[in-house]
């Protein structure tokens, strides 16, 4: 008896993590200027000195690659901007391109 309630409450919660993943990559509101400021404040330069070459999102992280006016790429993440996360956003965690990126944000 107890087999098969386990076996629908694992599918039922799939489903909701699935939904949950596509419901936050649909409402995802990081404008390329929100990403840019923020990604500049941990970086360490101007937002107006940093170009986002490319950016995709995954469930509820973006991942964004920059290029700063000086030559040098990074590779960042931004976790939340979107309606789970009620438009809040963590501190992004970045790197140099190449570099795996690390979970403090403040570690370049």
């Amino acid at each position: 008896m107890k087999a098969p309630h386990l076996l629908i409450a694992i599918v039922i919660s799939g489903g909701l993590l699935v939904g949950c993943t596509s419901l936050a990559q649909s409402t995802n509101t990081l404008s390329d200027e929100r990403i840019q400021s923020m990604t500049a404040g941990v970086l360490g330069y101007e937002p107006s000195e940093l170009t986002i070459a490319s950016r995709r999102t995954e469930g509820t992280n973006t991942y964004v690659n920059l290029q700063a006016n000086d030559g040098r790429e990074f590779t960042c993440v931004v976790n939340g901007g979107n309606l789970l996360s009620m438009g809040m956003t963590n501190p992004p965690s970045c790197s140099r391109k190449g570099e795996p990126v690390r979970s403090n944000p403040l570690q370049l």
